[in-house]
Parts: structure tokens; C-alpha cells; sequence
């Protein structure tokens, strides 16, 4: 995300890149002075930067880089800020014409530090600049704009981190975007440091991330099940708090390579292995996953986009009629009011109420 904010042109060129205690730090604070009040000079505005061309080249960048998933619900969010339209689909489009050439963790060899030492985030920009998948006039608010700083790079000796993208690391971005039967409203996959495609196999469900590390410690998780974390999403949760515990006791147990993940909560930027997030909608609000049973097979067919749930329409529709949705985990104070509020991942689980409100509306209909 300290990449995203230079790419939507809020923060100065390079000077995100820069590592915690790295003497570079002093120097870039002070020049950070000098652009803030040249920016209350000029009574510039955040809208002069983010733009539909940022959003866009920040995504690709995203893509580019085998980024965490969380950037796709966060520029959701801004792009509704802004007032800029933007679909979660177009994540998908733009990773699936972005090739990966920044060589970074967690599914790569290098780190942040590495990619500054190298020369820093323009050298990525500079890349992606060579076959016009991305837009170099946008500015920026250190008064270039992405082209000139990819310009002004200066790339380290022999660094590896950013590969020519004439020789990309994959093809195809770090994250792409599903639809199914068990996602109608979509959902992200990352795709970044695995090889894995398609995976079929048996549901493993639980209602809680807590109960499916559990399971996983106690080594109840088979080779080429579908584990299915449910209830974690911005209302179930409430708040999307991210499955790491889960996806780190998988690695450590030797899994990772060998099972699917799926939950409507979040990863963190640190995950590894076929793993979808965000899966809309939501258990809590009546969503497919909230109907799968343990055996159900679930079909990930990364190359056709889907994510579907091998179960006749007729026994879904059975077990919708007998589901309930869950007892909300907080009746009172801030986190009922956002659970109230949130709107679903697949917009950005921003807190506009209109959620809220269509379901006053449906109400008042049926009255």
C-alpha cells in the first residue's frame, strides 16, 4: 500500500521505498516539509491526483509486483471516495495483461529494502512504462509525474529485482479475480508464488478461523480438501480480519501446496498457496458459502475465472430454507453500528449504509 499511494501520486516519488532506519529517512522528511507546504501554497487537493488513470496504473502496479489482495479492497474503497467508478472485475482484467517482473516476497526472493537498494519502485513503473500498461502523465505530488521519475531512475548494479519485461516472471499478474456459483458477486485469488491453476476437491467447513486452526494443528486437514472459512466478512466478522494464523499452521504443517482456501474474510500480504479471499457474499448475509457442508465439492478453475460449488440447485435450495443467519457477535456500540452499516468486500466493505438501506426498503415493501 506505500507503493499504491506514490502510483496515485500522494506521496512523493521514492521516498516510500525507503527502509525504517535507513539514513536516506532524514532527508526525505525534511523535502516531505518543503512538498506539504507548497501544496497549502497552491490550495492543492487530493482529487488533483487520484484520478481513474491512477487508480488504474496503481492497480497494474499491484499486479506487477504479486501485491496483497487487501490493495483490492482498499482502492475500492478510495475509488468510492473519490467518487470514481470501479468494479471488481477490473482488478482482474488489468492483472490478467500485466506480467509480474518485481521479483518480491512472499512469493518471490526479495524485499521491500532489496527493491529500494535496487533502485526503488520506479524501476517497476519503467517497466510497466515499455508497453504502455500504464498511464506515465499522471502527476504526482512532488510535481513530476510517473514518467519522469521512471526517467530519473537509477537502477543498482546488477540488481535482480525487477526483471526486463520483455522476460517477465509470469505472464500474468499476482491476483485475478472469480466468479461462480459460490461467488456470484466475485472474489480475489492470488496467484503470486504458486504454479496451481485448478484444484477439485472435498469442503472442509468451519465457522470461525479459530475452529479451522484447530483443526489444522491437530492435523484433520487431508491432502486436496477445499477448507472453507465462513462468517469472517466485513459483517460476519465483523470487520475482515485477516486468516493469517491459518495459512501460516498450513505451511508449517507442509499443506500449503497441497490444499485450497477458502473464506469471505481476508489474507494477509504474507500469504502463500492457493488461497481466495473475499468471497461475496458473505456467509452472514446469506451467501453460498454460506450453504456448503463438509464433503461439497469445489471446483477452482483459475483459467476460466470460477469458483463453483458442486451441489444440485435442489439441495441448496433445501438447505437455504432451513438456514438462519447467525446471532450478530456485537448487539451494541461501534462494531454493531459498522456491521450495520459495512457493504459487501466485492465493493469495498465501505460503510455508506446503502446496505442498510435496501433492506429498510424491502421492508417497507412488504408491508
Amino acid at each position: 500500500m506505500s507503493m499504491v499511494m506514490e502510483i496515485l501520486g500522494l506521496s512523493p516519488a521514492g521516498l516510500n521505498g525507503i527502509p525504517a532506519e535507513h539514513p536516506d529517512k532524514d532527508a526525505a522528511a525534511h523535502r516531505c516539509g518543503e512538498i506539504v507546504m507548497d501544496l497549502i501554497r497552491r490550495d492543492a487537493r487530493p482529487k488533483e491526483f487520484v484520478t481513474r488513470a491512477s487508480i488504474e496504473n496503481a492497480i497494474a502496479c499491484v499486479a506487477a509486483t504479486g501485491g496483497s489482495t487487501n490493495a483490492v479492497l482498499h482502492l475500492l474503497a478510495i475509488a468510492h471516495e473519490y467518487g470514481i467508478p470501479l468494479e471488481i472485475d477490473e482488478f482482474g482484467q488489468i492483472a490478467d495483461r500485466t506480467p509480474i517482473v518485481g521479483d518480491l516476497v512472499p512469493g518471490g526472493r526479495f524485499t521491500a529494502a532489496d527493491l529500494y537498494e535496487a533502485g526503488g519502485l520506479s524501476l517497476v513503473t519503467r517497466e510497466l512504462l515499455k508497453k504502455d500498461l500504464i498511464d506515465g502523465s499522471t502527476p504526482n505530488v512532488d510535481g513530476g509525474t510517473i514518467a519522469s521519475a521512471a526517467a530519473a531512475t537509477v537502477e543498482g548494479a546488477a540488481q535482480q529485482v525487477v526483471v526486463p519485461i520483455d522476460a517477465p516472471l509470469k505472464a500474468t499478474g499476482g491476483l485475478t479475480i472469480l466468479h461462480g456459483s459460490l461467488a456470484p458477486d466475485g472474489c480475489v485469488i492470488k496467484l503470486a508464488g504458486h504454479e496451481r491453476r485448478f484444484h477439485k476437491g472435498p469442503a472442509r467447513v468451519f465457522d470461525n478461523e479459530n475452529a479451522c486452526y484447530d483443526a489444522v494443528r491437530r492435523q484433520l486437514i487431508k491432502a486436496g480438501d477445499v477448507i472453507v472459512i465462513r462468517y469472517e466478512g466485513p459483517v460476519g466478522g465483523p470487520g475482515m480480519q485477516e486468516m493469517l494464523s491459518v495459512t501460516a499452521a498450513l505451511v508449517g504443517e507442509g499443506m500449503g501446496e497441497h490444499v485450497a482456501l477458502l473464506t469471505d474474510g481476508r489474507f494477509s500480504g504474507g500469504t502463500h498457496g492457493l488461497m481466495i479471499g473475499h468471497v461475496a457474499p458473505e456467509a452472514a448475509l446469506g451467501g453460498p458459502i454460506a450453504l456448503v457442508e463438509d464433503g461439497d465439492e469445489i471446483v477452482i478453475d483459475v483459467d476460466h475465472h470460477a469458483l463453483d460449488l458442486n451441489v444440485p440447485a435442489a439441495v441448496l435450495a433445501e438447505r437455504r430454507a432451513r438456514w438462519t443467519p447467525p446471532a450478530p457477535r456485537y448487539r451494541t456500540g461501534v462494531m454493531a453500528k459498522y456491521a450495520a452499516l459495512v457493504s459487501s468486500a466485492s465493493l469495498g466493505a465501505v460503510t455508506t449504509g446503502a446496505r442498510l438501506e435496501r433492506q429498510l426498503g424491502s421492508a417497507t415493501a412488504t408491508k
